[in-house]
């Protein structure tokens, strides 16, 4: 530990990364890149709905639901309580990255109070969109992963935690009162078939064994790890614009994406969140369903819409499903910034725009007459926004991989200075590539 001129012992400092768009930002890169300076990762929210894909030395991970600090040796991963764990999902995640030849077990920690999410939260989850998409009403765009029926849980306070993976009793007890509930849902609303309860209860009882080891109280190893001089590094997923409360509602996730949940979520005050990061990419996408002012066509060849999808390779890691792509909505990103108290923003994949002749930023809309300057809350009114852009010249030179601000071509460094502009905060890194080392770093969020 190292201690001030005053005399007092110096704590680590924490990181919260968070997307300000509608997820697939990059954070699982920033997060990779960033633990080079931190002894711990923390997510704070979401499931397995999240997909983070690291490059490291050209060879591709997609993680899920364990923290992207996982490829960093030694670094301690905690899944905090604001997370709902799918245990069987887990234990295969954990498997994949052992056959890959990273050591994980003895360095993953859950918190007791995470919520579980059992097979029932799935069968419900796609039930409901099924009968959505059949009565005209339209999908929300879920994972169909169980994520939102088990944050339902979790709100009504009958959700079964991963503490209750210890007391066989009284797991099972909770367990057939659940699955009444959720069987009567399936059958007598949603039309779907119900389940048993021995195979649902046979399983947690065997991943009960081997989650044990891994269970632990993440807030107060958290604050042991600060008061050690140790760094965290707290680990948003999806994006802020996704948000139950602050999103495009109700085309959103079920959690809180956004910074000020990074304590909530993981045990700690919010006096440990030192500096919010927030990714951008230098364009923006959007799986599944709600507005997008900025959205272009995809599917013509030659059009700008096609270029983003193809070289920006726009397809969701945990879906597969082809991303909607548009130009970099700055009226957006200027709620997102808002929200979260960002501190700096990484701007992601401007390798991309290469080559395109013309580039546009969105710098407000056309609301029913009114131009206004921030993205709205309200999801109606934002299908009625008209985007209103500025435009720049492209540059035709290659961005991909540089590491020097000053090396990257003048209007792309005009591009970025214009958004940092109009946005009110600074960008601190530039990603040019999607390996680790693809980075410009113009402030270091750990070094103040």
């Amino acid at each position: 530990m190292e201690t001030s001129k005053a005399g007092v012992t110096a704590r680590g400092r924490n990181v919260v990364v968070v997307g300000t768009q509608w997820g697939d930002e990059g954070k699982g890169k920033v997060v990779d890149w960033l633990t080079d300076h931190a002894a711990a990762v923390a997510r704070f929210q979401g499931g397995h709905n999240a997909g983070h894909t690291l490059v490291i030395n050209g060879k591709k991970t997609a993680l899920q639901l364990i923290p992207s600090g996982v490829m960093r040796p030694g670094v301690a991963c905690y899944i905090g309580n604001g997370v709902v764990v799918d245990p069987t999902h887990l234990l295969g995640e954990i498997e994949r990255l052992e056959a890959n030849g990273v050591e994980v077990r003895s360095r993953l920690f859950i918190s007791e109070s995470c919520p579980l999410i059992l097979p029932f939260h799935v069968e419900v989850d796609k039930a409901r969109e099924t009968l959505r998409e059949s009565s005209g009403a339209g999908k929300i765009g879920t994972t169909g992963k169980g994520i939102g029926p088990a944050y339902e849980d979790k709100v009504a306070r009958r959700a079964l935690r991963v503490q209750d993976l210890k007391h066989p009793e009284r797991f099972a007890k909770k367990l057939r009162e659940l699955l009444d509930l959720h069987n009567f849902t399936l059958q007598g609303f949603l039309g779907a078939q119900p389940l048993e309860f021995q195979p649902i209860f046979d399983l947690a009882m065997k991943v009960a064994e081997q989650l044990k080891p891994m269970m632990a109280d993440v807030g107060v190893r958290i604050d042991q790890t600060n008061r050690a001089g140790g760094n965290v590094l707290f680990e948003g997923a999806q994006g802020t614009l996704l948000d139950i409360d602050h999103g495009t509602y109700p085309y959103v996730t079920s959690s809180n994406c956004v910074a000020g949940n990074a304590a909530a979520g993981s045990g700690v005050g919010p006096d440990k969140l030192h500096y919010i990061l927030g990714i951008t990419k230098a364009y923006t996408t959007r799986v599944g369903s709600g507005p997008f002012p900025t959205e272009l066509p995809i599917d013509a060849p030659g059009t700008v819409g096609h270029h983003l999808s193809t070289v920006g390779q726009e397809r969701g890691t945990v879906t597969g499903r082809a991303r909607r792509c548009g130009w970099l909505d700055a009226g957006a990103l200027k709620r997102s910034i808002l929200i979260n108290g960002i501190s700096g923003l990484c701007i992601t994949k401007l390798d991309v725009l290469d080559g395109l002749a013309e580039i546009k930023m969105g710098v407000g809309y056309e609301l029913d007459g009114e131009r206004i300057d921030i993205l709205p809350l309200d999801a109606d009114e934002i299908v009625r926004c008209k985007p209103i852009y500025e435009s720049f010249a492209g540059w035709t030179e290659s961005t991909a991989g540089l590491t020097r601000w000053d090396a990257l071509p003048l209007n792309a460094r005009r591009y970025l200075e214009r958004v940092q502009a109009f946005i009110g905060a600074p960008i601190d890194m530039v990603s040019t590539g999607p390996d680790r080392d693809h980075t410009i770093l113009l402030r270091h969020p750990y070094q103040g």
